[in-house]
Order: C-alpha cells, then sequence, then structure tokens
C-alpha cells in the first residue's frame, strides 16, 4: 500500500550522478513502488538541485530495512564527529 505521504527537506551538500558532480539542494522522500529496484515498495530519496531541471537528480530506492539501516549509519556517524566540526 502507498501513503502518499511526501516529505521535501531543504539541503546543503553535493552528490555523484552518472555524468559529473551535482548541487544537492533538496532532498523528497516518499515510500511507493520502485522503477528499479526488486522490491513491491521502497522508501524512494530523490536528491535534486530544481534549479538545474529534471535531469539534476540522484534517486534511491532502498527496502524499509536497508532505509532504517542508513538511518542508523548516518546517526552513528554523525555522533562520532567532535560537535565543533559539525556547526558550519
Amino acid at each position: 500500500m502507498c501513503t502518499y505521504e511526501t516529505v521535501c527537506v531543504c539541503l546543503e551538500g553535493s552528490g555523484k550522478g552518472p555524468a559529473s558532480w551535482l548541487r544537492v539542494t533538496q532532498a523528497t522522500v516518499y515510500f511507493d513502488h520502485p522503477v528499479h529496484a526488486m522490491a513491491d515498495h521502497t522508501l524512494n530519496i530523490d536528491l535534486t538541485d530544481p534549479s538545474q531541471g529534471p535531469s539534476a537528480r540522484i534517486a534511491l530506492e532502498l527496502t524499509a530495512e536497508s532505509a532504517r539501516a542508513l538511518v542508523a549509519a548516518i546517526q552513528q556517524a554523525l555522533d562520532a564527529v567532535p560537535s565543533e566540526l559539525t556547526h558550519t
């Protein structure tokens, strides 16, 4: 079942696409049917720079288990960094 719940967040960063690096200014996250992943439903994350058009995009399709593992890994990596390094 699709929830149709879509969460958007503004970001500051960059990502490597098929051709080159691109600025990443937005993430769109939703749980839906994947386009490519071999699963019935996936957590889909689109990392984009909307000012550069629809091709400025990196897409992830993760199983729920993989998405939770990624969240935990991100939290673990950030928790290991001294707080003075995470403030810009």
